[in-house]
């Protein structure tokens, strides 16, 4: 009996060990743009499952969404694809770097238009999201695109804050000196014409459901839903196709070193080759974030910026230059 009552109290030794393990188990919870999402949820997955004493979780909520929460202290980071200045930083007690960029790409469905295949000038796109351009064979777009279908054009945009509505607006900006006037640029606008869609599935499902639709979202959404992209003329008046290779050439230009708070906004970029509208998706979080917690969110995002560059790859993500990297961590990660 006594052997029997060893083995009961051993088990329960055991058990309230796991219980207590299993109670200090740290939890980083994230929440935010939904541009870098796939590679973000990918990230946490894998992470989490090599450092079992560590759970990460994120929520794809927008960019907006994200900012609030940070700024609330309900979260432990952010993801957002609208920058803020050193200035807005600081204010807010927070503390910002980049973390990956990529592409936002122009989507259509047009019977017949295959992907790649759509040439769109910078006049044309700005005319179309300002609702001048209005049917598919109008004769603006036939002089690069002959055969168009007479079809009318539904805009799809963002109907959420969002990060990468900031992006594509802050390139239209940039193009177009009347949707500058018109619209401007933030990560949510007074849009001219066209149907909101949530984050940026909901976009491509609106774009994939509604023959002569056009739209803007993340690259890798694009890719997964099987969407014709567009070749989008650039700085240099070459039309160039979003692929990895056009975003990091489009990417190679940015001076992190001179950026404060490392602002930075990629789009319309110089080269032959590059892409014009690039995005930079950037982490926050809380300056007076407790000391372990902070520890503990700095060795993930070291893992991130590292052994996470090959998935992010992957996923269709530029991720950014070592020398980059290395000056996150000398300036933030320390």
């Amino acid at each position: 009996m006594k052997k029997i009552t060893n083995l009961a109290m051993a088990a329960a030794a055991v058990l309230t060990v796991t219980g207590c393990s299993e109670n200090n188990k740290v939890t980083l919870n994230g929440a935010g743009a939904s541009f870098p999402a796939p590679v973000y949820q990918n990230w946490t997955h894998s992470y989490s499952q090599t450092n079992s004493g560590v759970q990460v979780n994120y929520q794809s909520l927008g960019s907006g969404a994200g900012l609030n929460q940070i700024k609330s202290g309900t979260v432990d980071f952010a993801g957002s694809d609208n920058p803020l200045t050193l200035e807005e930083q600081n204010s807010a007690g927070l503390v910002q770097f980049p973390m990956l960029t990529g592409g936002v790409v122009v989507i259509v469905n047009i019977p017949g238009v295959n992907n790649n295949q759509l040439k769109l000038s910078r006049k044309n796109l700005a005319d179309i999201y300002l609702g001048k351009i209005t049917r598919w064979n109008d004769p603006k777009l036939l002089k690069d695109n002959p055969g168009l279908p007479d079809l009318a054009i539904t805009v799809v945009r963002r109907a959420d804050a969002s990060g990468t509505s900031f992006i594509f607006t802050n390139y239209l900006s940039k193009i177009s000196a009347e949707w500058k006037q018109v619209a401007g640029c933030g990560s949510s606008v007074k849009w001219p014409v066209g149907i909101g869609g949530q984050k940026n599935p909901g976009v491509c499902n609106n774009v994939a459901k509604i023959k002569g639709a056009i739209g803007y979202t993340e690259y890798t959404y694009a890719v997964e839903a099987k969407l014709a992209m567009v070749q989008l003329e650039n700085k240099a008046g070459n039309f160039i196709a979003p692929t990895v290779d056009n975003f990091t050439a489009g990417a190679a230009a940015a001076d992190w070193k001179n950026a404060p708070g490392f602002y930075m906004v990629l789009t319309d970029q110089g080269g032959e080759k590059s892409y014009p509208i690039l995005g930079v998706t950037y982490i926050l979080f809380r300056k007076d974030l407790a000391a372990d917690r902070k520890a503990e969110l700095f060795k993930y995002f070291n893992w991130c910026l590292t052994s996470g560059a090959t998935a992010a790859k992957r996923l269709q993500y530029v991720p950014l230059p070592e020398n980059v990297v290395q000056l996150i961590q000398k300036e933030v990660l320390k």
